[in-house]
């Protein structure tokens, strides 16, 4: 009986180093897919994208329990496919929680997905029931990464940081920067101290709510579909005090609307579509798009179905020229979702079929170069710094 037990014993041991050894990237799988869509880059297209600063507003990498460093088969994003890509900076977001069934039209905030994330991944326990703890948790893989990257990969907290990066690619150097943001302020916990805590952490831009309704705003995925709350009114202000980019994306009509009228500094939509070229509920309407261009801000376009109504660069391309169209070239810029429970086209180290979308849109270089980062490296330049 007792060498059953201890056969059994074996066998349930096995079994858990198993479950944590595979499960992980069993998930990431099934959720992070590259379906490959023909791709036509033309040797002027690969010249021209050799020459751009490109900046990406919004990744979910760090959720995903993989190395950034190396080159994975999995996903859409890591160190190596940035540098491939010709990526300048990439902003890696923070998901703290995520509701069982979601959707996109309407979702409790009574469950959570990443609970059980977190503890397959052997994420510190402090992470287990904590969202604060979570983005603290991203905040410090994003530091550990660059450390090792042998300089390949800096983490970007000021405008200082960044003036250094561009300098340094400018002279040749192959380095990346990583800025990091938050998918919805639900790890605020509900205190106004806390944003304090997340920006000393190295948080430079946060979504106000992700697919659910929370303490600070309504979401376009939640169940009442709310404008902003006192709290997130003051988060607001401190945000802007302190040097956090505002985002809006995932945000309800009524809290974007909320955003645009107080704002005083740009606001950004960091990763979504439009309206006008795909009718899906979260994406932005013409007014919107005109409010978040007043206020001196960007519009990132992604490159998943529900985004563009396609996953082909050319559908990208349509969405960043209505935008343009409706608020002027300076207010639209890339924001992939990769790594964001997404089915893409391509990943990161073929972004040069976006550049190649734009041209055959007629796009000149200049303003390529303003959609492919210029726009985004700029707001976020000013951004970042605390109001005077």
């Amino acid at each position: 009986m007792r060498r059953v037990l201890a056969g059994i014993a074996v066998l349930i041991l096995l079994a858990g180093i198993a479950f944590f050894a595979l499960a992980p990237g069993i998930v990431e799988r099934s959720m992070n897919k590259v379906e490959p869509v023909a791709l036509r880059i033309t040797p002027r297209a690969h010249a021209l994208h050799a020459m751009l600063q490109v900046a990406d507003m919004h990744a979910d990498t760090l959720l995903w329990q993989r190395s950034l460093l190396k080159r994975a088969d999995r996903g859409q994003i890591d160190l190596p496919r940035l540098l491939a890509g010709n990526y300048a900076l990439q902003i890696f977001s923070s998901v703290t929680k995520t509701p069982k069934g979601q959707n996109y039209d309407a979702n409790g905030a009574d469950s959570d997905n990443i609970t059980a994330l977190a503890i397959a991944d052997l994420q510190p326990p402090r992470t287990w029931g904590s969202l604060l703890q979570r983005s603290l948790w991203h905040a410090q893989k994003l530091d550990r990464y660059a450390a090792a990257s042998k300089g390949q990969l800096r983490v970007i907290r000021s405008p200082a940081d960044l003036d250094r990066l561009l300098a340094d690619r400018a002279r040749g150097a192959k380095v990346v920067g990583g800025m990091l943001s938050i998918e919805g302020l639900q790890d605020l916990e509900g205190k106004l101290a806390n944003l304090d805590s997340l920006h000393a952490a190295g948080f430079r831009m946060a979504g106000l709510a992700h697919f659910f309704d929370n303490e600070v705003a309504g979401s376009m995925h939640g169940e009442a579909k709310s404008g902003l709350t006192p709290l997130g009114r003051q988060v607001i202000r401190r945000m802007e005090a302190l040097g956090m980019i505002v985002d809006v994306a995932h945000s309800s009509h009524a809290t974007i609307a909320e955003v645009i009228a107080m704002a005083r500094r740009p606001i950004v939509a960091s990763h979504g579509g439009v309206q006008a070229t795909c009718k899906v509920n979260r994406n932005l309407t013409d007014d919107e798009i005109r409010g978040i261009a007043r206020t001196g801000g960007v519009i990132g376009i992604g490159y998943w179905d529900a985004a563009i109504c396609s996953t082909s660069p050319a559908a990208a391309a349509n969405a960043i020229a209505h935008v343009r169209d409706v608020a002027g070239i300076d207010h639209v810029g890339l924001g992939s979702d990769f790594d964001g429970a997404v089915t893409t086209g391509f990943d990161a180290s073929q972004l040069a079929a976006v550049t190649q979308a734009l041209l055959d849109r007629g796009f000149s270089d200049a303003d390529v170069a303003k959609v492919m980062g210029g726009n985004v490296l700029r707001v976020l330049r000013a951004g970042i710094a605390p109001a005077p």
